[in-house]
């Protein structure tokens, strides 16, 4: 990788925020109406690097949440730091490597220093970083809905729209009707379905009548620890099995690769520790003729700018869970809210870094509490 610019880090800023959702989003987790996040800003030598937490409200996804991160970060990471860190990410994740797991807190801060790199280096971060194209081609997440009508409703929305796959989320209890009514009504469409690791190992029978919906892939199906489940899975199916949150880092793609577990990745940035590691993640599947996509975590503005520019790179082959702003938010907390065009296209920005412009007056009233650290000197 091209060597980085190492501008000491001046100071570290969280803003922990509450942005009411457009409508509620329910998956087998449960249902959100808000999303709860802090956002980073690093300063050095007078720019900024922004970015955001991407754990939720609750640990439910994972065991972080935004106020625990939060914790982590003012606890354990500022303390690792404080005394001097410069600008390149990959000094930073060196320096917190002692602290086991925390993935999203981690990268909250690493992907502000990659925004903050890529604007001293006066790049959009998609081509500091080896992006092929300047657009991210884009699906998007439906979560359970109250009705089959209303599910295939919307389904039809976000096709005229222009979304080139659809994914809907599927429980126990609730899965083979809702695809089945999906796939009489739109047999030709790219359909995937996520389960959010609801299933267990008596279900597995079950879940082979999925194979006969055309699907491109089933998601995360079993719980994130149970590699052994996916791979018997995959075995008994010609579907593919996309992972999710099971591959937490580079070193679980690769064995989850190599045993059978799945034939499909979905990168989160947050997740996995940042830009680094999706990178690393995105190399290994590409060596291993694995297929990969960007998948989404409610992001803002500012998340979403982050997960186009990944969505760029070569191995990224399914669309991506990067949907328009407005499909989650009345009002976006960047001055230009991120949009498809009608082909299922989101183009990346222009200017350094990630490209957005913040609002920040709109910030301050969803600011629930506003935190600063002195780095170095």
């Amino acid at each position: 990788m091209t060597s980085l610019p190492g501008e000491e880090v001046d100071k570290i800023t969280l803003i922990r925020i509450k942005l009411p959702y457009r409508e509620y989003f329910e998956t087998s987790f449960g249902r959100e109406y808000e999303k709860h996040t802090y956002l980073i800003i690093v300063e050095a030598g007078g720019d900024e690097g922004y970015s955001e937490t991407a754990a939720g409200h609750y640990p439910k996804y994972s065991y972080e949440s935004a106020d625990i991160d939060a914790f982590i970060v003012e606890k354990y990471i500022i303390p690792s730091i404080e005394e001097g860190l410069s600008t390149d990410p990959r000094e930073f994740m060196d320096k917190v490597s002692w602290i086991k797991g925390y993935n999203m807190a981690k990268a909250s801060i690493e992907m502000a220093l990659w925004d903050l790199t890529a604007k001293l280096m006066g790049k959009p971060l998609y081509k500091l970083i080896g992006g092929v194209r300047e657009y991210a081609n884009v699906g998007v997440s439906i979560g359970l809905q109250k009705d089959i009508d209303t599910l295939l409703s919307k389904i039809s929305s976000y096709l005229e729209e222009g979304y080139q796959r659809i994914k809907i989320k599927i429980s126990r209890g609730r899965d083979i009707e809702l695809v089945k009514a999906v796939r009489n009504e739109f047999p030709d469409i790219l359909l995937t379905v996520d389960a959010n690791g609801d299933y267990r190992a008596e279900d597995l029978e079950h879940l082979k009548k999925l194979d006969g919906y055309n699907l491109l892939y089933i998601e995360q199906p079993f719980p994130y620890w149970d590699l052994y489940l996916h791979s018997k899975l995959q075995s008994m199916l010609e579907t593919k099995i996309c992972l999710d949150e099971s591959v937490y880092n580079s070193d679980l793609a690769k064995e989850a690769i190599e045993m059978g577990a799945g034939k499909v990745i979905n990168i989160k940035p947050g997740r996995v520790g940042g830009i680094s590691e999706s990178i690393a993640i995105h190399d290994i599947s590409r060596d291993y003729g694995v297929g990969t996509w960007i998948g989404g975590m409610l992001e803002t503005g500012i998340g979403r700018g982050f997960n186009v520019a990944l969505a760029t790179l070569p191995n990224i082959i399914y669309p991506s869970d990067i949907s328009a702003s407005k499909r989650y938010f009345n009002r976006e907390i960047v001055t230009e809210p991120w949009e498809i065009d009608d082909k299922g296209r989101m183009w990346v920005r222009k200017g350094s870094g990630i490209g957005v412009e913040v609002d920040w007056k709109y910030i301050e009233k969803l600011t629930v509490w506003k935190k600063e650290y002195k780095i170095g000197g």
